[in-house]
């Protein structure tokens, strides 16, 4: 039987190795689809289209608003970013785990709209103190950043209940195992049933 893919979103402050760990476990885990943002803004040097993100023109941008096809969007200093549903759908349908790295919000939007399909992890460090040292010891950001993604982080960590797993980025090796342990667990959570009603209510809304 063909097995019906599932949805792993990873939530969590910058600089809490999310990258990291999802590059870590990417060999452990199975056939897997890392969501990327579309985007109407140009590519910046070394990006590349399907890569980095779906580069698109903001008339098609706009018309996939109007499909429904986007799970989230925003609009970000005069361009638009979303999650399209497109390549998800694929994914989902070639029995992929699809991976959102979104933030608190863009979990909060999927729960609603996709229910119990979705698996959810928010990866920290152990402390408040031990993520500034980490974004300050990257040294690819300046002061003025480094203050706003702790401002960010002191919020995201309020939203911890509500998801399904914590993973406490402490242990590098230890936390890569428990993240595998959890991309599994997301595998074998979802009935292909619940998931092909899922994708027809989609086309039908």
């Amino acid at each position: 039987m063909h097995r019906f893919g599932a949805i792993l979103i990873v939530s969590g402050p910058s600089g809490a190795g999310k990258s990291s760990l999802i590059k870590a476990a990417k060999d452990h885990i199975g056939d897997f689809y890392f969501s990327i943002s579309t985007t109407t803004r140009a590519p910046r040097e070394g990006e590349r289209d399907g890569v980095d993100y779906f580069f698109v023109d903001q008339d098609s941008f706009e018309a996939d608003i109007k499909a429904g096809e986007f799970l989230e969007y925003a609009q970000v200093h005069g361009n638009y970013y979303g999650t399209s549903l497109k390549p998800v759908r694929e994914a989902l349908e070639a029995g992929k785990l699809v991976i959102f790295d979104i933030d608190v919000q863009g979990h909060a939007i999927a729960r609603e709209r996709m229910g119990d399909l979705i698996t959810s992890v928010f990866v920290t460090t152990p402390s408040l103190s031990e993520l500034k040292r980490r974004l300050e010891s990257r040294g690819t950001d300046d002061e003025e950043i480094i203050k706003k993604r702790i401002q960010n982080a002191l919020v995201e960590i309020e939203y911890i209940s509500a998801y399904d797993f914590l993973i406490v980025n402490d242990h590098f090796e230890k936390a890569v195992d428990s993240f595998i342990a959890v991309a599994k667990a997301a595998r074998l959570k979802k009935g292909r049933k619940q998931a092909l009603s899922f994708i027809n209510k989609w086309r039908g809304s």
